[in-house]
């Protein structure tokens, strides 16, 4: 993607710090004008100032955002499309782990609010805008661990039995499912879809877990300069230029578990989106 780079916009989510911060300043050293949202406008604006100080690029813009309630999203869009009318890569990297039940401002389990409902709406806001740029690029941050979801539809939310691992893991596959059917339905237009696992990567991600999980994490994970490889690739590289609704992991295309191909799982995950976001959706 090394045609006209500088006229390219990049909207990223979560890049305050982590895997998204890291992203975002090698994505303004390429060149592109970089957007990010944030929850916290004063944290943001040393954010941008970081970025533009370390890159040189001080094209770098915020607003702000809360992933958390479907309002703020849509709130934000609205500006969003004020001030940029064509988008050309967007970056879907936010994500939490929450340890214990807990609910958004909208009555929905956290995890999945924020790590599967929060992309879907901002994707399905944004298509006009992608659709705008021609040529132009969605990218999912997921997880590994989505290999270990399981999509309950009977209690998806996991208000019977809340379980931490379980409740985060299915997000992910989740993400996995809706960039396929992204794809597909995405499929005659120019704009592509694909998901990543950042692997095992030293953030703020799991920082309620108890001490000796948090030590071990630390221990074993990679730095976010690495975290954050796959995003750039699939970002910038030509290769990808063409290439939808895969799943990728170290920059390499990986094949998807049984349950992540699964068609009828995702319509039925697309349709289940839609009902929670129907207020929201244009």
């Amino acid at each position: 993607m090394t045609d006209h780079i500088s006229n390219k916009v990049c909207l990223i989510t979560g890049a305050t710090s982590g895997i998204g911060l890291q992203t975002a300043i090698e994505l303004a050293e390429a060149g592109l004008s970089v957007v990010f949202t944030a929850r916290d406008l004063a944290k943001a604006k040393i954010v941008k100032e970081e970025i533009i100080r370390k890159t040189g690029n001080n094209k770098v813009d915020y607003f702000g955002c809360d992933l958390a309630s479907f309002e703020s999203i849509s709130d934000f869009h609205d500006q969003f499309k004020l001030k940029y009318p064509s988008l050309d890569i967007l970056i879907n990297n936010a994500g939490i782990w929450e340890t214990e039940y807990k609910e958004s401002v909208d009555g929905i389990e956290l995890n999945l609010a924020v790590n599967y409902l929060a992309p879907f709406l901002l994707t399905n806001l944004c298509l006009e805008e992608l659709e705008r740029a021609g040529k132009s690029r969605i990218i999912n941050v997921s997880s590994g661990l989505y290999k270990r979801g399981k999509i309950d539809f009977n209690d998806l939310e996991m208000k019977k039995t809340f379980s931490s691992w379980p409740a985060y893991s299915r997000t992910k596959l989740a993400l996995v499912l809706f960039t396929k059917e992204l794809a597909k339905r995405l499929d005659s237009s120019k704009i592509t879809v694909n998901a990543l696992a950042p692997g095992f990567v030293r953030t703020n991600l799991g920082h309620d877990f108890p001490l000796i999980q948090r030590l071990a994490m630390k221990l074993l994970a990679v730095s976010t300069k690495k975290g954050a490889a796959t995003s750039v690739y699939l970002a910038l590289n030509n290769d990808v230029e063409k290439t939808t609704g895969k799943f990728f992991e170290n920059s390499q295309e990986q094949e998807t578990t049984p349950e992540a191909n699964d068609e009828i799982e995702a319509q039925k995950l697309w349709q289940i989106a839609e009902s929670y976001l129907k207020n929201y959706m244009h």
